[in-house]
């Protein structure tokens, strides 16, 4: 069974396909959504999940967050005094998923089909692969989540023949895409995004707000307070009050401090966000050439979204109500347990032919000739431009800049701006041709891009007939087959904490939290229905664990209450 899963900056989450159509999973505390997010303790134990959530507000320096955002840089996270790539603490939350899956299922799980932003490039999306590869999984496909959303919305809804704009606004990323369902035919026209913009940066407006209000600097704080006001933000961020305002409240010198942050001063604070949020739907409208009132529909997808002020935008912006059909939260991972049966050729799934798009601009480093015939380099000549319907292949031709130039150097590169500098470096070509004058010897580039996000390119000399083809795979950040198996080997030794005590150590995990935020009665209560539930667990007996861990659940919910009510 291929399984599909949204690999998400905040929360993860896996889904199968059933002949009554997709289904998520749940994890092993029984919820549909696991935090992303991973925390390793001194005995070399592997927290994900919710686990680690609570791990991290105690011990922050052994655990990480957010990492998606670094993904297929050099960056390195530092849990304790082991060191991760983003790529790598990405395998420990889908090796999380697989456990849960195949414990759900009751078979083995080796296929999957992982999603990523459209505007992922080709780097991130080879170390989404290598995550997958790491967590001991086939990936089938690495699909673009507007896509996955609009597979779930198209088909799992029976829209047909419609246009679509999916406004995808996850924790860390924010992806707009558009495309056309049009009988069995789903074609994406443009895609445009922002690698660096979605929830995390609203939670920062709360939280500036309220250290602002309370004369709080940040840099004075240390990584566990940083670590408790960010988790406070949130909450408030998740939890906004009837009239749309945010109520923050966090214990400063032990006294619980509140501040309220309206709903006009919110979105007042967020005009900036918006107004990024902006650029990239207009990019993917032009670039469609397509006018707002030709979208059928506008599809919300990514937690953000469930924002009363992100809706509200979006209503004003396209001056309609956006459909929420689908749970924003879960479509991706619907439309990619889709895919999956696509692949798997399932009768029950209604074959559609999917087209995509190139993302970015692929092109390559030219001389310009310039006022007085002077030459100038770092300028970037597109050869595939972006939102290129792929399989695409195009061939420009060049020529030598100098006479008697026999070497030439063809700078393959990625991205939107006008100078080669600035923009991603694929690799290089380098070409012996022939002596001869400038303007003389004719070098034909072709660029191959295809589905699976891989890039071919081909350079012919013309006078001689020679050719040059290299494939793209990113040499300095891909690993080896051997490479690769022997970083699985180095991280096996690090043990998932096991399923069957997940739900008993998170409750315990949250109960240290709150002790350390607690003062007076409220601590001693703590630590005595902590000590209790504690003594049930050495026993090992089940019935009466489970009876405990539900009385402590319970007297921890009453107690954090207590907390912000007193």
């Amino acid at each position: 069974m291929i399984i599909g899963i949204d690999l998400g900056t905040t929360n993860s989450l896996a889904a199968y396909f059933t002949e009554d159509g997709p289904k998520i999973i749940p994890n092993r505390l029984g919820e549909r959504l696991t935090p992303s997010v991973v925390s390793i303790d001194e005995n070399d134990q592997v927290f994900v999940g919710r686990s680690a959530l609570e791990r991290m507000a105690v011990h922050p320096d052994q655990a990480a967050s957010l990492f998606k955002r670094s993904m297929g840089s050099k960056k390195e996270f530092h849990l304790g005094n082991k060191c991760f790539s983003a790529e790598e603490l990405s395998s420990f939350v889908l090796r999380s998923l697989k456990e849960d899956a195949e414990y759900y299922l009751g078979e083995e799980v080796t296929e999957a089909v992982i999603s990523v932003p459209a505007y992922f490039n080709d780097v991130k999306r080879k170390a989404t692969k290598r995550a997958g590869e790491l967590a001991g999984l086939r990936v089938e496909r690495i699909i673009s989540e507007p896509t996955a959303a609009a597979i779930a919305y198209g088909l799992y809804q029976k829209r047909e023949d419609s246009k679509f704009l999916v406004f995808d606004l996850g924790g860390g990323t924010f992806d707009v895409s558009i495309l056309d369902l049009d009988d069995d035919i789903m074609e994406i026209r443009a895609v445009a995004g922002d690698n660096y913009l979605g929830g995390e940066d609203f939670t920062n407006l709360i939280l500036e707000n309220y250290l602002e209000d309370h004369n709080l600097d940040s840099n004075g704080l240390s990584e566990k307070e940083k670590t408790y006001f960010r988790n406070q933000a949130e909450k408030s961020k998740c939890h906004p009050e009837q009239d749309g305002s945010y109520r923050m409240q966090a214990i400063i010198d032990g006294v619980r401090e509140e501040t309220v942050l309206s709903r006009k001063d919110f979105e007042k604070k967020a005009t900036q966000l918006f107004d990024r949020i902006k650029q990239p739907v207009r990019r993917s409208l032009s670039d469609a050439g397509v006018r707002v009132r030709e979208i059928d529909e506008i599809v919300l997808v990514g937690g953000t979204t469930k924002m009363p002020a992100v809706r509200k935008f979006v209503s004003r912006l396209f001056g309609r109500v956006p459909d929420t059909s689908v749970n924003p939260d879960e479509a991706v991972a619907l439309g990619a347990a889709i895919q999956g049966a696509m692949k798997e050729r399932k009768e029950s799934v209604r074959e559609v032919i999917l087209t995509d798009v190139c993302p970015f601009t692929l092109g390559t480093e030219v001389a310009v000739k310039m006022e007085n015939d002077r030459l100038e380099n770092n300028h970037f000549c597109p050869i595939l431009e972006r939102n290129t319907v792929i399989p695409a292949s195009r061939t420009e031709k060049f020529f030598t800049i100098y006479d008697h130039q026999t070497q030439v150097e063809i700078h393959i590169l990625q991205g939107e701006s006008r100078f080669a500098s600035n923009n991603v470096s694929l690799g290089t070509i380098r070409l012996t041709v022939p002596d001869n004058m400038a303007g003389e010897e004719e070098i034909d580039i072709t660029y191959t891009y295809d589905v699976n996000a891989l890039l071919e390119v081909e350079a012919k000399i013309k006078s001689t007939g020679e050719r040059v083809t290299k494939l793209i795979k990113n040499q300095e950040t891909d690993m080896s087959l051997e490479q690769m198996q022997a970083r699985m080997k180095e991280l096996a030794y690090l043990k998932i904490h096991p399923r069957d005590q997940e739900a008993n150590k998170v409750l315990l995990l949250r109960g240290e939290r709150l002790y350390e935020e607690a003062t007076g009665e409220l601590r001693e209560a703590l630590e005595m229905v902590t000590r209790q539930f504690e003594h049930i667990l050495d026993k090992q007996d089940p019935s009466k664990i489970a009876e405990a861990r539900k009385d402590y659940e319970e007297a921890l919910d009453f107690i954090e209450e207590e907390m912000w009510t007193n």
